[in-house]
Formats: C-alpha cells, sequence, structure tokens
C-alpha cells in the first residue's frame, strides 16, 4: 500500500520544522499528548455523560483505544503506525463537552458562521487554538486525518483520496482521508467503540449480553476484546494486498447489526434522553450567558478581574490570553463563544451552569 500524495507534503507543517530524533509523526504523538486539549478528554463523556465510575468509558480512553487499534492494524499491514497513533490520538479534540448533544447545541447557536462540527473544530483547535493560540503545528497527514475521521459513517471499505486537500476550506464530513492509516483510524474509531459501549451499557443494566443478537455473539464476541480481537483480524486479512482497507462482506453485515443494537438499545434509551435534555439546556444555558457578556463588554472584558462569578474571569483571561488570534481573524462573537464552550469538560460545563443559576451566598465575616 502507498499513499497517494508524495511523503513531502504529507510531513509538511504550517511552520516548517526540522526533523528530530523522534521523527514527524512520533513527534505528532507527543505534541499530542502533551497538549491541554487532550487532557481534558479524560473528563468528556464517550457515550455516557459525566461518569464518576471508574470502569466507564471517557473520551480520552477511547481515543486510547483507537490508538492502539489503528497502530496494530498498520503494524500488520506494512503501514506508519506513528502516523495512525497520532491521528488516533487527536482525532477527537475537537469534541464538545457531553459528547454529540454538546455538538447539536454549538451547530444551532453557530449556524450564522457555517454551524460546528467536531470534526472540524478538531482541526480548529491543533491549528488555532491550542497552546494558547499558536496551534500544535502538526503534519498534513495527521490534520487531514483529524478532520477526516468521522466516526459516524459505516463505509465498508475506504480508499484514501488521491488530491491534496486545502483543509480550512473544507465544510462537511464528506471527504476521505489521503493517507491509508487516516482510513485504518476510521475504522478503528467504530471498532473501538462498538464493544466499549455495549460494556458500559451492561454495567450501567440498559441491556444484557444475551439481548444481544446471538448470530452477532457467536461471529464477534461476548465482550469487548473479543470484538476487538476479531474486527482487526478481520480488516487485516481483507486489506492486505488491496488498494482499500475494510472488512469482509461478513464480517461488515455483523459490525452493522451491532451498532444498529447499539443506537436502539443504548444511543436512544428513554434514559439517555433524560440526561440528553438535561445536557442540552446546560450547554445552551452557558453558551447564551458567555455571548451575553462579550456582546455587552467586547474586548473591554479581555483580563477581567471583577466578575460577579469564577466564570466571568476565566472567560476574561480567555479572552486575554486570546486576543491577539481573534482580533488577527476578525473572528465573530459566536466563533469566540463557541470556541470557549466547546473546550470545557462535562465537570467545568457543569459547574459553570451550577454558578449561573445558583447564587453563592453572602459571607457576612466581609461586613466585619
Amino acid at each position: 500500500m502507498y499513499n497517494p500524495l508524495s511523503p513531502e507534503i504529507l510531513q509538511s507543517r504550517i511552520y516548517p520544522r526540522q526533523t528530530d530524533m523522534r521523527g514527524d509523526y512520533f513527534r505528532d504523538v507527543t505534541a499530542v499528548i502533551h497538549s491541554t486539549p487532550f487532557r481534558r478528554l479524560k473528563h468528556k463523556t464517550q457515550a455516557f455523560y459525566a461518569p464518576r465510575n471508574d470502569h466507564v468509558c471517557t473520551r480520552i480512553e477511547h481515543v486510547l483505544h483507537v490508538s492502539t487499534i489503528a497502530a496494530t492494524i498498520c503494524k500488520t499491514l506494512g503501514l506508519d503506525a506513528d502516523m495512525a497513533q497520532a491521528i488516533a490520538l487527536a482525532h477527537d479534540l475537537g469534541h464538545a463537552p457531553f459528547g454529540h448533544e454538546g455538538e447539536r447545541v454549538l451547530n444551532q447557536k453557530t449556524e450564522s458562521i457555517g454551524g460546528f462540527i467536531h470534526e472540524l473544530h478538531g482541526l480548529r483547535v491543533v491549528e488555532v487554538l491550542a497552546s494558547d493560540g499558536k496551534g500544535l503545528n502538526l503534519t498534513y497527514a495527521v490534520r487531514d486525518g483529524i478532520i477526516s475521521h468521522c466516526g459516524e459513517r459505516f463505509e465498508q471499505r475506504l480508499s484514501p483520496e488521491p488530491e491534496e486537500k486545502e483543509l480550512r476550506k473544507i465544510s462537511d464530513r464528506g471527504r476521505n482521508p489521503n493517507t491509508y492509516e487516516g482510513c485504518v483510524v476510521r475504522l478503528a474509531d467504530k471498532i473501538a467503540y462498538l464493544g466499549r459501549d455495549l460494556e458500559d451499557a451492561i454495567t450501567a443494566k440498559f441491556v444484557t449480553i444475551g439481548e444481544v443478537d446471538s448470530l452477532v455473539r457467536k461471529a464477534l464476541g461476548s465482550s469487548n476484546g473479543e470484538i476487538i480481537g476479531t474486527l482487526v483480524a478481520d480488516v487485516v486479512k481483507e486489506s492486505q494486498g488491496k488498494n482499500y482497507v475494510g472488512f469482509s462482506d461478513e464480517k461488515n453485515e455483523l459490525v452493522l447489526r451491532l451498532y444498529g443494537f447499539n443506537k436502539e438499545r443504548i444511543y436512544f434509551n428513554p434514559r439517555m434522553e433524560r440526561y440528553r435534555v438535561f445536557c442540552q439546556r446546560m450547554i445552551e444555558g452557558i453558551f447564551d450567558y458567555i455571548l451575553g457578556l462579550y456582546v455587552q463588554h467586547g474586548w473591554d472584558f479581555a483580563g477581567y478581574e471583577r466578575g460577579i462569578i469564577r466564570l466571568d474571569k476565566q472567560f476574561g483571561g480567555y479572552l486575554k490570553e486570546m486576543q491577539h488570534t481573534y482580533e488577527g481573524e476578525r473572528a465573530p462573537a459566536v466563533r469566540i463563544v463557541a470556541d470557549y464552550v466547546a473546550g470545557m469538560t462535562d465537570e467545568y460545563a457543569i459547574e459553570c451552569i451550577k454558578q449561573i443559576t445558583i447564587p453563592e451566598p453572602i459571607d457576612f465575616a466581609d461586613n466585619d
């Protein structure tokens, strides 16, 4: 398997950088791991909201699972495992708090500027927002893999696009990656969450393993580990010597059956709907409150220290750090607020809505 774009294009960065002992793609791995957006993933929803159970998967565990699955497939197929790991570790950096519910609210709130799509926002995170507006300066291959990962589409087979993209001009989820490694990550994303979401749903008593289609259990396995092992082996066998990576006909049908079960019994479970409404209300409330602050004060709010609540001060500090970046790109108010809200963890969002809606008690000691 040979990628259609040259190594020079795939390894290129926004700001030229000398390759060091780590190599281009392992350097990207370390840049992602050491970034604040990556660390925040440990407190962001994967499938279940704000879990306090250490056995329930969070977003950071998900990207680590995707990374190991993608690296295994790439090593076996003779592809670049470092590139795949970098894409996998960074692929969900654009997620808002509360997963897809947060994304839906931000999409509605930003309709005037083209909406909010977490794959596209992930590119913005690594190119613009991370490191106080300096970005992570990742290679083209990794940035392309981030914006092209689309974990909600269940294609059986994927081949890389042959033409270089203008990444910042992409406005939807309709593009394939430019590399086989990016295609592998897109498959690994689904392999990682299908079995793990089922496992977490069993822990939460949404379903039992006995309710899963017996054909799926027999052919894919009854545990997350068995499902991953079966599907990784299938992708490797199906993809060897081909110009695509993908699932066999048999396993693809079973993947779709399992996804259908998860969709009906987990993702649209009535118990999840209750949380979904609360999450939407929280993000709406936070967004509207912060937008009101910015519209009222503008850049006078940068570095603001006299806020009524801690959120005021923290948003003022964020504006101060990012003022040069936002003024340089003439960012509209809804873009600035969406960036800030999208960067929140579940727990920070919950704390913010408490600050907005529940006043702190008066400290009468101050009157002595």
